[in-house]
């Protein structure tokens, strides 16, 4: 029954249908099946085909949004009875996540920051035009592994510069890794500015992230 079930899960997440992954959802908590299990054999699955996909050219960015949002879903309808259980995902990892100061970007980061969530980290989502003193702030508030920035503009990469220099000022370099996104980003650009890593897109992004925390 919940090999079938399964596969199901990951099916709505391919198809980015939100109504249904919350039925199976809910069907899988009627049926006494363990969340965290129905999320990594069932849910996840479907997020990394569609992932996959991707990556490979084979699937397109609304698909990847949808899969993100139908993902979401199933696991808010599944948090309380985790919440029952006292059983949490394993998170593997903290990542505060913003669009630098001057730069209003938001569908890029957003995707990241949702398959980051899918693929169980904590994602402190601060939205867009976000300031360096409220990044540094947000880090040592919530004890962050990773910080990812998104720029889109040539003008506003300099601020991913200065995030790095005040980690470093602040002491907080070695413990936080830096990841850096947006469209005029490269290579380069992240060696200069001693970032750890960069994705060109939201799939790439997980991979990176999972490599900084040693998964």
């Amino acid at each position: 029954m919940s090999a079938e079930l399964f596969k199901k899960m990951a099916q709505s997440i391919i198809d980015g249908d939100s109504d249904v992954s919350v039925e199976l959802a809910n069907q899988a908590v009627a049926a006494n099946i363990d969340p965290i299990q129905a999320i990594t054999e069932g849910f996840v699955v479907g997020v990394n085909t569609v992932g996959e996909a991707f990556a490979n050219g084979d699937a397109f960015l609304p698909e990847l949004v949808m899969a993100g949002e139908a993902m979401k879903a199933a696991v808010t309808a599944l948090e309380p009875e985790m919440a029952k259980r006292g059983t949490q995902r394993k998170m593997l990892g903290k990542v505060v996540l913003a669009t630098v100061e001057g730069d209003i970007h938001e569908i890029g980061k957003s995707l990241v920051g949702t398959m980051l969530s899918a693929s169980g980290f904590q994602v402190f989502d601060m939205g867009v035009d976000v300031a360096t003193t409220k990044i540094i702030a947000k880090v040592k508030e919530v004890d962050a592994d990773i910080v990812a920035m998104s720029a889109l503009l040539t003008t506003t990469m300099v601020k991913q510069k200065e995030v790095i220099d005040v980690l470093d000022k602040e002491g907080l370099r070695r413990k936080v890794k830096v990841m850096v996104g947006g469209a005029p980003v490269t290579r380069d650009w992240v060696q200069r500015i001693e970032a750890d890593g960069y994705s060109e897109d939201a799939i790439g992004a997980v991979n990176v992230a999972k490599q900084l925390m040693g998964i």
